[in-house]
């Protein structure tokens, strides 16, 4: 299979896909959107986004180095090529719009990495643990208060699983050792703007023409205007904020 890779860069120049060889061992890792390193040039190796793969090529006779992520999807590189289309740019530059805050950095030492954690999963059904409680093989009241935890509580933080049943990670990790939970690390989403202060926007004081203007706006059935004002000025800016706000 033949991966179709744009490389991360803003020279026009290379504004086009070079085909590479997808090695085996990523083969059902990578899809479109999937972010790779790849050999480029003499000795260097460059950061690229694959838009697209094929059966084969006449071109490709480099294997991809590695695949870093997934971190877009067949509709974002569907986009992209849309957008560079219309505004005449780089797919590069349109795809580097689409990437997370702290990602779209080349320099990878100094991207926001993937904060991953572990949550506890019943491996057995409750049937059978519960059956096992009745008898007696389970005999650890502390392992029988975090699996009851469990039957409701199931893909809970293993840290808030001690808190909650008052128990130690010994106790938890003997019940993954005997086969009746499993513990799974996945990457915790993190919005990178919780503890950032953002002032909204007061409200502009209209001129008196915007205030005609906003006034027959707001009485119109219309769904769009046409409106004019000065490129560049505060009153330009003002008018297109009430154009924004009331359009029906």
């Amino acid at each position: 299979m033949i991966a179709e890779v744009i490389i991360n860069t803003i020279a026009k120049e290379l504004n086009n896909t070079y085909d590479y060889i997808i090695p085996d061992s990523i083969l059902n890792e990578i899809k479109m959107g999937s972010r790779v390193f790849v050999p480029f040039g003499k000795t260097k190796q460059e950061e690229g986004f694959v838009i697209g793969i094929k059966e084969s090529s006449e071109f490709a006779n480099k294997e991809i180095i590695k695949i870093e992520d997934n971190i877009l999807t067949e509709e974002n590189v569907k986009l992209a090529k849309i957008m560079a289309r219309r505004y005449f740019c780089n797919i590069a530059d349109c795809i580097r719009l689409m990437l997370p805050p702290g990602n779209t950095t080349k320099n990878i030492q100094n991207r926001v990495k993937d904060k991953k954690a572990n949550f506890v999963y019943l491996k057995k059904d409750i049937p059978e643990i519960e059956f096992d409680i009745e008898e007696g093989i389970i005999k650890s009241e502390k392992q029988k208060r975090i699996l009851t935890f469990l039957f409701e509580n199931e893909g809970i933080h293993i840290i808030d699983l001690e808190i909650l049943t008052d128990t130690s990670r010994s106790i938890i990790k003997t019940l993954e050792k005997n086969g009746y939970i499993e513990i799974i690390e996945k990457k915790v989403e993190r919005n990178p703007f919780a503890h950032k202060d953002i002032k909204r926007d007061k409200p502009l004081k209209l001129t008196n023409q915007q205030r005609i203007a906003y006034d027959k706006i707001s009485k119109s059935d219309y769904k769009e205007f046409l409106i004019y004002g000065v490129t560049g000025s505060r009153q330009n800016r003002n008018i297109f904020a009430v154009d924004t706000k009331c359009n029906k």
